[in-house]
């Protein structure tokens, strides 16, 4: 590699088919950043929100990593995204070399008195409306407490909080309790109180408290693809399902048609209820409590960075329960 390397200053494809080992250019890297969030997210369209750019836009660059690579690394199609057993060793040796990325900017960072560089932190969406502010006021103190380091805030859904984490994409994440991962360091945060919500118009919404809880059963509710607390999945299986959501912000789409009841995060409905566009269905048996959750992951080697978010987050967290 160093000889190939020593022979030529162009910017070669890394890897060719029959092809030594050439350089890994600027332009290797964001494919395979996009190759990797492609992966993660399960397929193109749901890779589109994480990397910003449309499904044509990542179909081209995917094509363009295959060509600089040689490799066929994905089947597309009807069946669905999935990946080759090509596809499969390029994505693990991929997280190896972002991870010796990562450690190589950790140590440079290192040198300076300043620190520098680059924080990246994933949250589950509709945590803006929270009213424990722990994750704003955290942000605020550390940006001004490291004014050189640049943050990267992604909104995703927990499953890839969870696993951008893993891969050390982010270096913090904040997603709901659902289950423990190895590999991930959790750390409690607050409790977010859910509840039922239909529009004013919905029949439950003017109908006596004391027909509410034989009547609910029977009506159309819209049910959540992401994981629960049990006590949220006891009472969302006493509900009819006719439409499911992918995201809480597709919940309340769906609530506020005035066809479906459903649950929402109280600080989430909050805004609908005080415009009168929501209203809670008044059966206090019928809410439920999720644990948010920082993460973060379990590895020997320090980083600077995380450790100073972390540290700061948990100085506000004693501050705001003081």
């Amino acid at each position: 590699m160093d000889n190939h390397r020593a022979s030529s200053s162009m910017d070669l494809p890394f890897v060719g088919r029959g092809r030594a080992l050439g350089q890994v250019s600027d332009v290797d890297l964001r494919l395979l950043r996009v190759f990797m969030a492609v992966v993660n997210s399960g397929g193109f369209s749901a890779a589109e929100p994480v990397l910003g750019v449309g499904r044509s836009s990542i179909s081209t660059y995917m094509a363009d990593l295959e060509t600089r690579l040689g490799l066929r690394l994905c089947h597309r199609g009807r069946a669905g995204f999935q990946m080759t057993s090509e596809g499969e060793q390029v994505f693990e040796a991929a997280t190896r070399l972002f991870r010796a990325v990562d450690g190589f900017l950790d140590d440079i960072d290192s040198v300076h008195q300043t620190p520098r560089g680059s924080l990246a932190l994933g949250l589950a969406d509709a945590l803006v409306s929270l009213p424990e502010m722990s994750i704003t006021h955290a942000l605020a103190r550390f940006s001004a407490d490291f004014p050189a380091v640049h943050v990267h805030l992604h909104m995703l859904t927990p499953e890839q909080v969870e696993q951008g984490v893993l891969d050390g994409q982010l270096q913090v994440g904040v997603v709901p309790a659902r289950h423990r991962l190895e590999g991930l360091i959790y750390q409690s945060l607050y409790e977010e109180t859910s509840a039922l919500y239909v529009t004013p118009d919905h029949p439950l919404a003017i109908m006596p408290q004391a027909g509410l809880e034989e009547a609910l059963p029977d009506c159309e509710a819209v049910t959540p693809e992401y994981a629960l607390p049990p006590a949220g999945h006891a009472l969302q299986r006493q509900l009819r399902s006719t439409a499911t959501a992918s995201n809480r912000e597709g919940m309340a789409f769906l609530i506020l048609t005035g066809r479906y009841v459903g649950f929402l995060p109280v600080h989430m409905a909050t805004p609908w209820v005080a415009q009168g566009r929501l209203v809670s269905v008044a059966l206090p048996t019928w809410q439920f409590s999720t644990a948010m959750l920082a993460i973060y992951r379990r590895e020997q080697r320090p980083h600077r960075l995380r450790e100073g978010f972390m540290a700061t987050l948990a100085q506000v967290m004693s501050n705001d329960s003081a």
